[in-house]
């Protein structure tokens, strides 16, 4: 007796194996799933502000700061320099899934909050606030809790955490959510 393997198209294969890579990404990411289980920050890729804002462009996600202005050393200025590659990278999935404008308004300047996984070390973007994101926030990502300061918490599938600040969206990226 033979056994033949059924035929698996690539329109059948395509997909498989795309699942398979953001479930394997999700696993083996840093402080994320079920291999390693760590909470430590990793060694990452950091960006130059243009090299980020060149990202952002391609993306057609845009930024702006109260100051008018991108120095790091500065609280109301908008700079990326610094920031970790997965975070951009993060940026650009969300706005690839949503459809949304997005408007970056916090990156890596001085005036946040610290921490390992701060604005300061790259980890962290603000977004401006709009019916869009909201939405997609609420209905795609799970509700984890208020945060400490009271903020409600919503995890992306990848483990990326999204904090509604009242006026802004305060994203934590772990990994790049898929990329």
């Amino acid at each position: 007796m033979v056994f033949h393997a059924p035929h698996v198209s690539r329109m059948t294969l395509r997909p498989v194996l795309t699942a398979l890579a953001l479930v394997l990404g999700v696993l083996f990411a840093p402080g994320i799933g079920v291999v390693g289980g760590t909470t430590e920050a990793y060694a990452v890729t950091k960006l130059t502000h243009s090299q980020a804002t060149a990202r952002f462009r391609a993306s057609g996600i845009t930024w702006s700061s109260s100051g008018g202005c991108s120095d790091r050393n500065v609280s109301t200025c908008t700079s990326f320099d610094q920031l970790n590659l997965p975070t951009a990278q993060g940026a650009q999935t969300l706005k690839s899934a949503t459809g949304c404008a997005l408007n970056i308004t916090g990156g890596t300047e001085t005036g946040h909050a610290g921490g390992t996984y701060s604005h300061w070390n790259g980890y962290k973007l603000d977004f401006s606030k709009s019916t869009c994101l909201t939405n997609y926030v609420h209905n795609v990502f799970s509700y984890i809790g208020v945060r400490g300061d009271g903020a409600p918490q919503y995890k992306s599938g990848s483990g990326n955490v999204y904090a509604d600040e009242g006026n802004h969206w305060d994203v934590t990226y772990y990994n790049c959510g898929g990329c």
